[in-house]
């Protein structure tokens, strides 16, 4: 068809078919990748935290850059990012920060960067132009329904209320409207700000400690799972999955499928999908291995 029209001279159907093959195409291959998200929460929203390492204002500034990586790509994807709890860094950066990305699959996508992640450059706070190694967490769990069975007894619940704001001005709230809970049994903590009230910020902290602790018991079962297997399968979220480097070279490279670009600028704007879709694959792998 496309010969047809070349032949005819019709530039003008010729860029538009060509455009509609394109659209296909990358129609296609999103369906062939949510095709790997099998799991029942995978479609799920997910909330992200991130937070980072040791290092001081470095490594809350790698944490901080690694956020507007998140909410470019959820950008990109057309997903919604709401901040439930944000916490900047004395100088630069993020101290911690939790979001809630909503969209289809969500989860499923971002499941794939629950690690840690090394930076490799030249710190801006350094005078002597040193280079300098910075890590921080990400840790993602998914938005569960009401219906899913996850039991908080008061009794394991510790909560506390705190001022809500950064290091001052107009922004901190006078009163202690934020909540921060915590689960006494598996000490997951999680915390909201970002609403009106303190009833409100609780209910959401709630919500995401729920989310958090049904995620904990599930990796608890995954580990039991493959240990029973004889398989040997790291789920902790503290194990390093990528690192990025700026200097002496660029690159970005995933660690546990060797995926990699130079293209280091383009990952930080949230060009992300490639790593995200080579560990949903080596995943795809190992079960479809584990079930023959």
């Amino acid at each position: 068809m496309a010969d047809l029209l070349k032949a005819e001279n019709d530039e003008g159907m010729t860029t538009q078919l060509g455009q509609q093959t394109a659209e296909i195409t990358h129609r296609l291959d999103d369906l062939e990748f949510r095709s790997m998200l099998s799991e029942p929460e995978d479609v799920a929203n997910c909330y992200l935290y991130i937070h980072p390492g040791a290092g001081g204002t470095e490594s809350c500034d790698w944490a901080g850059m690694l956020l507007r990586m998140y909410t470019r790509w959820a950008e990109r994807k057309g997903f919604t990012v709401k901040i439930m709890d944000l916490q900047p860094g004395d100088e630069a950066g993020i101290s911690r920060v939790n979001l809630l990305v909503e969209g289809e699959y969500a989860y499923g996508f971002l499941k794939a960067e629950t690690g840690v992640h090394r930076l490799v450059r030249i710190s801006p706070f350094d005078a002597n132009k040193r280079r300098h190694t910075s890590f921080a967490s990400v840790y993602a769990y998914a938005d569960i329904e009401d219906d899913v069975d996850v039991e908080l007894l008061d009794k394991d619940l510790r909560v506390d209320t705190y001022r809500a704001g950064g290091k001052g001005g107009q922004h901190v709230n006078v009163t202690d409207s934020a909540v921060r809970i915590t689960h006494i049994p598996t000490n997951i903590v999680a915390q909201c700000q970002n609403e009106r009230s303190q009833h409100q910020n609780k209910a959401v902290a709630l919500k995401m400690l729920r989310a958090r602790v049904y995620q904990h018991f599930k990796e608890q079962r995954d580990a039991e799972a493959a240990a029973k297997a004889g398989e040997k399968k790291d789920i902790a979220w503290g194990s390093q999955i990528r690192s990025y480097v700026f200097q002496p070279y660029q690159m970005v490279k995933d660690l546990r499928t060797d995926a990699e670009t130079s293209g280091i600028q383009d990952v930080m704007d949230g060009e992300i999908d490639m790593f995200i879709e080579a560990y949903l694959k080596s995943q795809m792998g190992k079960s479809g291995a584990g079930s023959r």
